[in-house]
């Protein structure tokens, strides 16, 4: 897999942690991958449901949307 990151914006919830759920499911274990979502409910949302999932999960703020680094373990 190339490029492990993933742009979610415009995908509304809960449809944006599906499709990030069924993305993560094809990264090889140890791949930190990195998605773009939505400020709101997208950026509350996604990265809580990925760690109640067991993935590691940073957020970092931009101006328009959430930036999530994910590390599968």
């Amino acid at each position: 897999m190339p490029n492990p990151d993933l742009d979610l914006r415009g995908v509304p919830c809960p449809l944006s942690f599906v499709r990030a759920k069924l993305y993560l499911e094809q990264v090889p274990t140890g791949t930190q991958t990195v998605l773009w979502v939505d400020l709101g409910e997208p950026v509350e949302q996604v990265p809580h449901s990925l760690r109640t999932d067991g993935y590691g999960v940073a957020v970092t703020p931009a101006v328009d949307y959430g930036v999530l680094t994910v590390q599968k373990s």
